[in-house]
């Protein structure tokens, strides 16, 4: 069996006595995109912000590719091929968008594939090229998230971080949205989606973990869970 990507085991998080993320265990293949769902302070921004080192780890491990990143600051995190995208999408807005997908990058200053990697993001979102020159915090919130992917995506990351993408958007453009999430992973990336529109989270992954108070209540593929099985969940009875 091919080792996962990403491993979490007993992953615990704490702010001072409050216990954010009591135990949470889970792999990512891979190529997958795996989904991480939960009704509000389930812990799903927490375990997401440990994995990325802006928050530690009071117990448990975290290991990539097999390698314990415990000591591992942030930036290193992005290195080895850690991207966030966070809650709130978090563009600079003073700046343009080319600054913010340069910002990206920032761990690449002389990497001459910069330009052609910015080309490539551009075709993928295309809405960033029509803004390229547009102060970021003008843009809409839709425009605004595609930044905020394709600001991770100029890190060449290995694995993604998605943390509520949809979160406020219209209908129209939560969909499109989706679609890019999708067509990122199709292009080699791996996904980890924190959303809380569990639907469409189940629709894009091929396995879910439902989070409750802190903890795993629930690990399977993303086909095998119904609309019933799901209120269950969400309503705090296990399965």
């Amino acid at each position: 069996m091919t080792a996962p990507l990403l491993q979490i085991e007993g992953l615990a998080v704490r702010y001072g006595v409050i216990r954010a993320v009591e135990d949470v265990s889970l792999s990512v293949p891979a190529g997958g995109i795996v989904s991480l769902i939960g009704s509000n302070g389930a812990g799903k921004t927490s375990t997401l912000r440990a994995v990325s080192g802006l928050e530690p780890a009071a117990s448990g491990r975290i290991r990539l590719r097999g390698e314990d990143l415990a000591r591992i600051a942030a930036d290193r995190r992005v290195s080895m091929g850690l991207a966030l995208v966070p809650e709130g999408r978090r563009v600079f807005p003073r700046m343009t968008v080319m600054e913010n997908l340069l910002l990206g990058a920032y761990l690449r200053p002389r990497d001459p594939e910069v330009a052609a990697d910015i080309a490539a993001v551009i075709d993928l979102l295309p809405i960033l090229g029509t803004r390229r020159n547009q102060m970021a915090g003008t843009l809409s919130g839709g425009e605004q998230q595609m930044l905020a992917i394709g600001r991770a995506l100029m890190s060449r990351p290995s694995m993604l971080l998605m943390d509520e993408p949809t979160m406020g958007l219209a209908p129209q453009m939560v969909e499109t949205v989706l679609e890019k999430i999708l067509a990122i992973n199709q292009l080699g990336t791996t996904v980890l989606l924190v959303e809380q529109n569990a639907v469409d989270a189940i629709r894009l992954s091929g396995m879910v973990y439902v989070l409750r108070r802190g903890c795993v209540v629930h690990a399977g593929p993303g086909a095998e869970i119904s609309d019933e099985m799901l209120r269950t969940l969400y309503l705090g009875h296990d399965l």
